[in-house]
């Protein structure tokens, strides 16, 4: 009888044993798995039974995942500092009024999602910043040499304010013009009184340096380079004016008798048009070298009047820049001395005799060393019905033209935008509905940026992303990566943002991945680090 209860008794403990293992096993099923898009990490999802306890910072990136691609464009717009055109608009505003006029434009077009100004900051041999060469712009104060009250750096305070915001500051030169017939009297702190022998005075009123003039190349060298080596720019820009057009000197030969002479006493070959051509060339390829060997990372690009010559291509009639400015502007492009062009296509679509994109397939076929190719949109005032939409179809005309990984544009001006209701609205919704980063110059070597360091704070509300132990050295934006369930959401921000707070939850979606990417001057992406959620 014992022995049979203790069997009885082991049986029972048994089969106690076996239901305790079983409501075990009930309770430790495994964590459900949702595969996401293919070639995509799979991300463990469990829908919580109670409140989340807030997650320790995590550091680590142990896990591969594919980022979608960020879309990249060049949109830019000149600022015309020049008559005040466009910034200041009065050339005897308060440094408070300059500044605020500046943050209105840079906002306007950081919100219709532009990355980059062309900043004038050399109309007519004057400078809108601290030069070590030439006189304070009479468009700035109203007096040539005359500096701002209270005293601050426009040049500086443009850089700093298009950086906050993710946008390129590119500075805008005249190389040859001296004085402008809007710049007031020649005062004795004007350029023409400090060096009369190399400036020459045009019909119109107008002067001019003369090109062919050694010391006009040295000091306009001189210049670009002060500015190269002294300010954070993103590229040196140069626009059509070289030799001036024939209208300025009513008609005339340009009046380089002097220096021609010279040339011609020392046995020179060329005809007067190559030779002057040969000055503006060798110029243009010195002043590309000169602008690397200071900052690798600093771009030259140079905006032509939208026509090589008249019959290029076939159909085309128009004055020729290679005849009557002595620019041989497909020469620069076919040698690569620019890192962007944006020959001045000023005219519609429809247009018989310069038709927009006849013009812009025929520099891209010019375009032989695969540098970029943005032309110039005349925003202001192109002949249209509806300019807005003219200049939205002339914006999808380059996407399909250019190379998918250069396309972009330069307006001319900011006036168009901000003095027609239509364009902004037309942009955003249309061709500049998303942020894009500026497109890749792979010709450009600089050294690979650091992948930034990630940390991530997750509650019940919201996730904390902060980025702020990473390296800045090169660092020129941020894209942040956010995926709610299988939809990746991206934004650019600029370098001085160092922490996002996100919501947990969009429509209804979870985020569950945050990536970071660090982008350099150039555009180039670091490696990226990345967070499961």
């Amino acid at each position: 009888m014992k022995l049979k209860v203790n069997k009885y008794l082991a049986f029972i403990a048994l089969a106690s044993l076996s239901l305790i293992s079983c409501a075990v096993q009930q309770q430790q099923k495994p964590t459900k798995v949702t595969v996401v898009k293919k070639s995509e990490v799979a991300i463990e999802t469990k829908a919580p039974s109670q409140p989340l306890e807030p997650t320790k910072p995590t550091t680590a990136n142990d896990f591969k995942i594919n980022l979608p691609e960020v879309k990249r464009e060049f949109r830019a717009a000149w600022i015309a500092t020049v008559a005040n055109i466009n910034w200041p608009s009065k050339k005897n505003l308060s440094t408070e009024e300059q500044k605020r006029e500046a943050i209105q434009l840079l906002d306007l077009l950081q919100d219709a999602n532009f990355n980059a100004v062309v900043f004038q900051v050399r109309p007519s041999a004057d400078a809108l910043y601290k030069s070590n060469y030439e006189p304070w712009s009479y468009y700035l104060t109203g007096e040539t040499g005359k500096s701002p009250s209270p005293y601050y750096d426009p040049l500086e305070f443009w850089i700093e304010e298009a950086h906050k915001r993710g946008m390129e500051l590119h500075v805008w030169l005249n190389p040859y013009r001296a004085h402008h017939l809007s710049g007031g009297s020649v005062s004795s702190e004007s350029m023409v009184k400090k060096s009369p022998s190399n400036i020459v005075r045009l019909k119109n009123g107008m002067y001019w340096f003369d090109p062919a003039s050694i010391k006009t190349q040295d000091h306009v060298s001189n210049v670009v380079k002060d500015i190269v080596s002294r300010y954070d720019i993103d590229a040196v820009h140069f626009d059509d004016y070289f030799y001036p057009y024939a209208s300025y000197n009513g008609g005339a030969d340009f009046p380089d008798t002097a220096s021609w002479n010279t040339y011609k006493n020392a046995d020179g070959s060329l005809s007067r048009a190559d030779w002057r051509r040969d000055h503006v060339n060798k110029f243009i390829e010195r002043i590309n070298k000169e602008i690397k060997q200071e900052k690798p990372y600093v771009k030259f690009g140079i905006s032509p009047f939208g026509i090589w010559k008249s019959g290029y291509p076939s159909g085309v009639v128009g004055s020729s820049q290679y005849d009557e400015l002595y620019a041989d502007a497909k020469l620069w492009l076919n040698k690569g001395w620019v890192d962007y062009f944006s020959p001045q296509l000023y005219w519609p679509i429809n247009s018989q005799r310069q038709n927009f994109q006849d013009l812009l397939e025929w520099w891209q076929d010019e375009n032989t060393m695969n540098r970029h190719l943005w032309p110039g949109l005349n925003t202001v005032e192109v002949k249209a019905a509806n300019r807005s939409t003219e200049i939205v179809n002339q914006i999808k005309i380059t996407s399909s033209v250019l190379s998918k990984n250069s396309v972009g544009a330069i307006h001319y001006s900011v006036a168009g935008l901000t003095n027609n209701s239509e364009m902004i609205p037309a942009l955003k919704n249309g061709p500049y509905k998303e942020k894009a980063l500026i497109p890749l110059s792979p010709w450009m070597k600089i050294n690979k940026i650091a992948m930034p360091n990630l940390t991530v704070n997750n509650d019940n509300s919201s996730i904390k992303i902060d980025w702020s132990s990473s390296k800045l050295n090169d660092v020129f934006q941020w894209i942040l990566y956010m995926r709610y369930d299988n939809e990746w959401q991206i934004e650019i921000l600029p370098k001085n943002q160092l922490t996002k707070n996100i919501a947990r939850s969009k429509n209804g979606k979870n985020c569950n991945t945050v990536a970071l990417k660090a982008i350099d001057r150039l555009g180039n992406e670091s490696d990226y680090a990345a967070k499961k959620i």
